[in-house]
């Protein structure tokens, strides 16, 4: 796999469009919000600093000049009253210490000893870093020494209520984001819907052409190529049953003048055109009919019996289709239509492979799937497709023998469509050929 290949964004993103928007305004809110705490944080810091420093140059000058002017026995009283939460008095020489090691510790000392003047003699000293902790040293007019004892606070710590009002915040966020995600994707997937649901007779449920005026647009430009769709297919199959309908007038008079001629190899020769002819022109009404098999009205029946009557009507006139397994219970199905769309797979299986395996079970959806199995020579992988089109075979001839009319497949592919299913194709493990026909 090419390192290009692994960083393209459609290998980790999800594959929904809706967790698509989710995930990148999630990320994207995470980011900012993560990006406020870090400016809070940076602003509460700046702020100390600056208050601390404005006000700590100027409570130690007034505090060292108040203790200055009163007698040395009574300074000790008031150490206590001066003393502040990042800094205390002490009297005396303090520890000994290093130089100052940061900048803010040098710009306090800078600023205390420009507030306090150079008659205090004032020096600084590190005394730990871990945490940091410093020393100003004074010395008073009558010769004693006073030491500032620092220790620099970090940054106020946050209100409680602050990281509550941040979370709901960002659950009031998500909340509006899905809402919106919900209301764009939402005709997206009417549209999926009604695209699927599409059939030749336009029976099929309408986009519905509320909402904003982008949605509304889109589902009536839907709307018109629907119908355009349909009333293009719908004329496409009545001109083909109309021309196989009237085909079959002069395919019955040819057929009874070549009856009359003499018995010959000339007759028999025309008669199997005629009979090939004729299948052919039966091939292509039923073809043109299948659009309308929603047309039929369902019916509640036990899907069991339905096939064992199915099966039983091949095996008695001498076919070798078997029933495996099936599924009990009454449903909801479209008899006839259902009917000729087995009927087409099992002559296919019984064609081609010579024996034909019926079977039906319920999916994990709850969908009705009806198999009709054989073991013949299959199809290409690249062709399973290309034969559920009208007038596709495998086989190049035109041979009835070989390559059929090459509609049974459409005519099943339509009709299970038009009953509001579907037809799949796949190769069997040793050989042969499954058709599935799954019904909602």
């Amino acid at each position: 796999m090419s390192r290009s290949a692994f960083l393209t964004p459609e290998r980790w993103l999800p594959r929904s469009m809706a967790s698509r928007v989710y995930l990148i305004i999630l990320v994207g809110l995470m980011l900012a919000q993560g990006l406020s705490f870090a400016l809070m944080f940076y602003e509460r810091y700046d702020s100390a600093t600056t208050t601390m420093l404005n006000t700590v140059e100027h409570e130690v000058g007034t505090s060292v000049a108040v203790l200055d002017r009163l007698p040395a026995a009574e300074r000790a009283d008031w150490l206590g009253r001066l003393q502040r939460d990042n800094y205390r008095f002490l009297l005396g020489q303090g520890q000994p210490g290093t130089p100052l090691a940061t900048e803010r510790s040098r710009e306090v000392a800078r600023r205390i000893e420009a507030e306090v003047g150079p008659d205090y003699h004032v020096q600084a000293e590190t005394i730990s870093m871990a945490p940091e902790r410093y020393q100003v040293h004074f010395t008073l007019h009558d010769g004693s020494s006073l030491t500032l004892e620092v220790a620099p606070r970090g940054v106020p710590p946050v209100a409680q209520w602050l990281p509550i009002v941040l979370a709901l915040q960002l659950v009031l966020l998500l909340a509006c984001t899905w809402l919106a995600v919900r209301l764009v994707v939402r005709p997206l997937a009417q549209l999926a819907r009604a695209s699927e649901a599409m059939t030749p007779t336009a029976d099929g449920p309408r986009m519905s052409e509320a909402g904003p005026v982008e949605v509304a647009q889109a589902a009536v430009a839907f709307n018109l190529m629907r119908e355009r769709i349909a009333r293009h297919l719908k004329e496409r199959l009545h001109i083909l049953a109309s021309i196989s309908h009237d085909l079959q007038t002069p395919i019955t008079r040819m057929r009874l003048r070549a009856e009359s001629l003499d018995e010959g190899e000339e007759r028999e020769k025309i008669l199997r055109d005629l009979h090939e002819m004729e299948h052919l022109v039966r091939e292509g009404v039923a073809y043109a009919r299948s659009a309308h098999g929603g047309a039929e009205t369902p019916v509640r029946m036990d899907v069991k019996a339905f096939l064992e009557s199915l099966v039983f009507d091949y095996q008695d006139v001498g076919k070798a289709v078997t029933l495996a397994e099936s599924v009990g219970g009454a449903t909801l199905v479209r008899a006839q239509a259902l009917r000729r769309v087995l009927g087409n797979l099992i002559d296919n299986a019984v064609k081609y492979g010579g024996s034909a395996e019926v079977s039906s079970r319920r999916s994990e959806e709850g969908a009705l799937c009806i198999a009709v199995c054989d073991r013949g020579p299959g199809i290409p992988e690249d062709q399973l497709d290309q034969v559920l089109q009208p007038f596709y075979r495998v086989e190049g001839s035109r041979n009835r023998d070989t390559g059929g009319a090459g509609l049974g497949l459409a005519i099943a592919t339509q009709l299970t469509r038009a009953i509001g299913g579907s037809l799949q194709l796949s190769n069997r493990q040793g050989g042969g050929l499954a058709a599935i026909v799954t019904l909602p």
